[in-house]
């Protein structure tokens, strides 16, 4: 089997291309095909269809989180891979050829899966509340490794409003080094850079072009890597991102109809799913609707039929026909319109959102929230603030670092619906020729099959 290294450039589309030199004339010199966006054109989803060559409604991913009927729970950003039911192409490459090992660096569903060596960002939560960066590895001893080469993983630079190209090239540093220790056959490298300044400014170079050039300059240091190994590269992205100016707060649309349930707790709201009539899970431009009473059915598609920024409201046949009629789907899956994008906000004042609103707690909120890549931008001493809640941090006392703002149309950009816009859709890159100028997602695991069995030609 010949080596072969998938990168994933997160939001990487050909609109992007003539801002990057080194991917520019790369990509250039070889063949490029965009990927036909799927839904949900969201991370987790893309990510194991690409891995199994199998549609949400057959691996499960059904997207970044999703209602637990039996715990009645909205569960995000999980990351046992046991979570994707189908085989991944490692699982087929080992079945036959015993000698074949694969790396995952920080591809999501990493943990606890059929892999050789792999990299995932895990933080420690101290009982004193406490959120401490380090990441899992397997083997654990990788862990010591990388932290004595690179020092610890750096989660704050990995999301949140100090997202920024450092952890991305600890990704790219922490490939390497795994290839330099182990040589495994395969190695799947995820650099989630540009899905930053992507969101938080759209598709407005001026305002982006510092971003793509580190990340242009992160895949050139891979890519010359790679090609000293002799081995196999594969380019591509999950999807593009598109302006999304418009967040549609499918929740309160809910709410104002009597359909949530709310419970107040010290004088703030939470979210009550399993009490509710219906309720929303909003991820980027999809979201999931789930219907605990089902005489609500009808009212609720009619609602979100009427909206003008939801483009699509599929039922039972409209699931199955963009292949997401999956038991962990919502009763309804509602698409955003161009430019527009879904909030997971359920409250109707701010003084009574969760304390969580404020933070960065991907786990707790019920729903994705992008706005958590910002500092209240209206709090004039919010970066002294901050500074002060380090210090406390750092001297050992409990924090609430809740600077994050609640104010939704700060971001420019998203993603999760089908685009239809060639120059925003998602590419491949590869170095041999390719079936068509536009592919299914579906079709990425044979690219990377072939190219996995390919005998190199010198």
């Amino acid at each position: 089997m010949r080596k072969t290294v998938v990168i994933d450039v997160v939001g990487l589309s050909t609109s992007l291309l003539e801002h990057m030199p080194f991917l520019k004339a790369y990509t250039e010199k070889r063949h490029l095909a965009t990927i036909k966006p799927m839904l949900p054109a969201v991370t987790t989803a893309v990510q194991s269809t690409y891995l199994t060559g199998q549609w949400p409604c057959e691996h499960g991913i059904v997207g970044n989180g999703w209602y637990d009927r039996t715990d009645c729970e909205i569960k995000f950003w999980k990351q046992s891979n046991k979570l994707v039911d189908a085989p991944k192409i490692w699982d087929k490459a080992k079945q036959l050829h015993p000698e074949f090992t694969v790396s995952q660096m920080c591809w999501w569903y990493n943990m606890y899966a059929n892999v050789d060596y792999s990299l995932t960002p895990r933080p420690n939560y101290l009982s004193d509340g406490r959120k401490i960066p380090d990441c899992y590895t397997f083997p654990a001893d990788l862990r010591d490794y990388l932290r004595e080469k690179l020092g610890d993983f750096p989660l704050f630079n990995y999301w949140g409003p100090t997202a920024s190209i450092v952890s991305s090239q600890y990704i790219a540093d922490a490939s390497i080094l795994t290839d330099q220790r182990y040589h495994p056959t395969m190695t799947f490298i995820y650099l989630p850079h540009l899905d930053y300044c992507l969101q938080k400014f759209g598709q407005d170079m001026e305002k982006n072009r510092k971003e793509m050039l580190e990340i242009d300059q992160v895949v050139k240091q891979l890519v010359e890597y790679y090609e000293a190994q002799d081995a196999a590269i594969i380019i591509l992205s999950e999807y593009g991102i598109s302006n999304a100016t418009n967040p549609i707060d499918i929740n309160r649309l809910l709410r104002k109809e009597g359909l949530l349930a709310i419970r107040e707790e010290r004088g703030l709201e939470i979210l009550d799913p399993g009490a509710s009539k219906a309720f929303a899970v909003a991820d980027h431009q999809m979201a999931h609707i789930y219907i605990n009473d089902p005489s609500c059915y009808k009212k609720v598609k009619g609602l979100l039929e009427a909206h003008p920024e939801i483009e699509l409201v599929l039922d039972r046949e409209g699931k199955r026909q963009h292949k997401l009629h999956h038991s962990r789907s919502g009763d309804l899956v509602a698409v955003a319109a161009q430019n527009s994008w879904f909030t997971y906000y359920y409250w109707l004042d701010d003084k009574k959102a969760p304390d969580f609103a404020r933070l960065v707690e991907i786990f707790r909120k019920p729903g994705y929230d992008p706005v958590e890549m910002f500092m209240d931008p209206k709090d004039p001493f919010i970066k002294l603030k901050a500074g002060f809640k380090l210090l406390k941090k750092k001297l050992g006392f409990r924090y609430l670092m809740n600077v994050i703002p609640l104010d939704a149309t700060l971001i420019k950009g998203s993603h999760g619906r089908l685009e239809t816009t060639p120059s925003l859709q998602p590419v491949i890159i590869t170095s041999e020729a390719l079936s068509s100028n536009s592919i299914q997602a579906t079709d990425v695991y044979q690219v990377m099959w072939k190219t996995l069995n390919e005998i190199p030609f010198h």
